[in-house]
């Protein structure tokens, strides 16, 4: 069938293409939306830039056509005698230079010179694979054996037999590379035995004409027996490594990852191509894909630029296809082996997929049964009807993927990230588990009634859990959510609940806006906690001199829920009255975990402000006064903001309090601007009082203050603002 009956036919309403031959054909740029090429023909046809959503290849035969086959084949075949012909050359002249005759006339050193040379090529390139890096190897020995060569031949008389030696050495690592290189080829070729036996039979041919050359230079016999054995040697030494580099390529060993790919790629010329083709929710079940191209194509855009054109595989259907390891597929998530055979097999079970990237993947089906799917990528994939029994979801993306009918039941789901788009309908769930080790079960005894794990989950769609393991640093997480709220440009983020789960376990659910980046937020947030955490311990450690107890005993105080309330009263934080819930039929287990709703802002006792200015002013008098008056320096910019703190009325006392307390701090920091530990310390403080101005009025002193003091004071301790 011609391409452009295809196309007439297609333009007439008509998708049915089943069991069409339109081998050869060119549907370059074209739309096919929807058609249907079941067991077709599609060897060589060329679909590149071709619209081709939702079209149905299951069953189709893509691939090389005969043509192009033989053109592959032949020059494999070149490439076996090209191979046969030298294998024996560098070993011939290895065996010739060490005949008795040649100590007298020429020395041993070049041929024991170029069997070094051949050894360190083969254990370079078993070692270290076929890289730049090994490449350069071999280059540099290359060189150091013509060098060396080339002073025997000043040295000793006979220097034209080592014009041949030297171009021996070249030639014998030409050869070991080019072994590897074709290795693949003929193995991609289909008639690899062939090509073999051909090889082996250029060999001996040539193995007997390199006997002679021993006879011409040394007159003897026994020379060209030895040529004879060296050039044996060297061609089936040469043979069996070809075939070990040819082993490991295809067995994936990644040292020898680009022979696999040379060879792929060279399969693939002639074959059939999906480059740059948009192939979104196609189905390949069961075709046969060997030689097919699926890599990016390159066109020009309005004004003539050369712009990348990617190959579109989102929700591709790859169940049983066959060959689809021996196709170019470029950069795509394809291109990892343990995604590839999932995608092909739909079998995950007890296998890993740690941090595996499946955005966009047809999944519909797949056994994932106890795999480990930690901090997997699975935004906006298909699982419809998958069984993810017992398997680990902790920390994975789960934004907008489709689980409709899959099984959780026993599934670990910590903190995992789901959002409004996560369809859930019809999920099959006795229980799950919200920590690892299968710690905190949902529901804590009994099983789910149908409908309620959707339930329980949809009103936790815009919340991110916070899980502390060894306690909480509150006054640590209090900054780092100050800071969140800062860098995400006053994202409204409130704590809905703090439970306290034992063994200084701590969840604090915190809810976000519907459409927030909350795999963003909670990575920011655990970077700003641990900054935090390692500038407090710091100021432990530097005030106490005992950093390891005093932390201790810091954190044991902060696992008491009334030290927790203290703490947040450093900033009032606003918490809605929410209760971590379950649904009415769950209402009879008994959870054991502790929970706290906080409502309101919350107050603390009375404070002596006048102890607090007077500690802050003992710190900042310490400081050296600026040589000129007309240019203030640090201390004279921190009694400043000092006196608009302690006179803003809009400010309250505690606020007045913990500003005073930064203040302190970046006098202290002024002290010793160069120490590590005291500039996170300072970069803290200013975040705190950035924060604390963007609460007040414009015309608040404090907020007056801060936008005219805090770039010059970061500026002068070297702080970023």
């Amino acid at each position: 069938m011609k391409a452009t009956e295809v196309l007439n036919r297609y333009a007439n309403g008509e998708r049915d293409f089943r069991h069409a031959n339109i081998r050869g054909q060119s549907f370059k740029g074209q739309d096919l939306s929807g058609a249907d090429f079941t067991e077709a023909d599609i060897r060589g046809t060329n679909f590149t830039n071709a619209i081709l959503k939702e079209v149905n290849f299951g069953g189709a035969k893509a691939g090389l056509e005969k043509r192009w086959l033989l053109v592959q084949l032949f020059i494999a075949l070149l490439l076996s005698l090209l191979l046969g012909g030298l294998a024996g050359f560098p070993g011939a002249l290895i065996a010739i230079f060490f005949h008795p005759d040649s100590v007298q006339k020429y020395t041993i050193a070049p041929g024991i010179t170029m069997l070094s040379l051949i050894v360190v090529c083969f254990v370079t390139i078993i070692y270290r694979g076929l890289t730049f890096q090994t490449l350069s190897t071999i280059a540099a020995a290359v060189v150091i054996a013509f060098a060396f060569i080339g002073a025997c031949a000043v040295s000793v008389s006979g220097s034209g037999v080592f014009a041949y030696v030297g171009a021996a050495a070249g030639v014998s690592a030409v050869v070991v590379i080019l072994a590897s290189a074709s290795a693949a080829v003929v193995a991609l070729t289909g008639a690899s035995a062939v090509v073999s036996a051909l090889t082996g039979a250029s060999a001996v041919v040539v193995i007997f004409a390199y006997a002679k050359i021993g006879l011409s230079i040394f007159g003897s016999a026994f020379a060209s027996a030895l040529a004879l054995v060296g050039a044996s040697a060297f061609a089936g030494t040469g043979t069996l490594f070809s075939l070990y580099v040819n082993w490991q390529a295809f067995k994936g060993n990644e040292k020898f990852a680009s022979i696999y790919t040379f060879g792929v790629a060279f399969s693939a010329i002639g074959g059939t191509s999906f480059c740059g083709a948009d192939l979104t929710k196609a189905n390949f079940t069961k075709a046969i894909l060997k030689s097919t191209n699926f890599t990016k194509t390159w066109k020009k855009d309005a004004q003539g630029k050369r712009q990348a054109s990617e190959t579109i595989l989102e929700w591709v259907c790859w169940h049983d296809a066959k060959r689809l390891d021996r196709t170019r597929i470029g950069t795509s998530i394809l291109a990892n082996p343990a995604v590839r055979e999932l995608l092909v097999t739909r079998d995950g079970y007890k296998k890993s997929y740690v941090d595996a990237k499946l955005r966009n993947t047809n999944l519909n089906g797949a056994n994932l049964e106890q795999a480990d799917l930690t901090w997997a990528d699975l935004t906006c994939a298909h699982m419809r009807q998958a069984n993810l029994k017992d398997a680990k979801l902790i920390e994975a993306l789960a934004l907008g993927t489709d689980f409709t009918g899959a099984t959780f039941t026993g599934a670990c789901l910590e903190a995992w990230n789901i959002d409004s788009h996560t369809i859930l309908e019809g999920v099959h769930c006795q229980y799950v588990y919200l920590l690892r080790n299968q710690q905190e079960r949902r529901p804590s005894s009994g099983d789910f009634a149908p409908g309620e794990f959707t339930k329980l989950f949809q009103e936790a769609l815009n919340t991110v859990d916070l899980i502390f393991r060894n306690g909480v640093d509150w006054k640590a997480f209090v900054a780092a959510f100050q800071t969140v709220q800062v860098d995400n440009d006053g994202t409204e983020l409130t704590i809905q609940s703090i439970e306290n789960k034992g063994d200084g376990v701590v969840v604090v659910r915190v809810s976000v806006p519907e459409g927030a980046d909350k795999a963003k937020l909670h990575s920011e947030f655990n970077l700003n906690y641990d900054l935090a955490v390692k500038a407090l311990e710091a100021k432990y450690y530097a005030e106490l001199k005992a950093k390891d107890e005093q932390i201790t005993i810091y954190r044991e105080k902060s696992a008491d829920m009334t030290e927790i309330l203290r703490l947040l009263a450093n900033r009032p934080v606003t918490v809605e009255v929410n209760a971590s819930a379950e649904s009415k039929a769950m209402n009879d287990s008994t959870d054991k975990s502790q929970s706290v709703n906080i409502g309101g802002n919350v107050t603390g006792s009375t404070l002596n402000l006048g102890a607090i200015s007077g500690s802050v002013s003992n710190v900042v008098n310490q400081l050296p006064s600026a040589p000129d008056p007309a240019q203030p320096g640090i201390k004279e910019l921190l009694i400043e903001l000092q006196a608009a703190i302690e006179s803003d009325a809009d400010l309250p006392e505690k606020g007045k309090a913990s500003a005073l307390e930064h203040v302190k701090v970046l006098a202290e920091v002024a002290q010793d601007p160069e120490q590590p530990e005291k500039k996170g310390l300072g970069s803290q403080a200013i975040t705190f009082l950035k924060g604390a101005a963007s609460s007040l009025p414009d015309t608040a002193k404090l907020a007056e203050a801060c936008t005219k003091l805090l770039p010059l004071i970061t500026k002068a301790l070297g702080l970023p603002f």
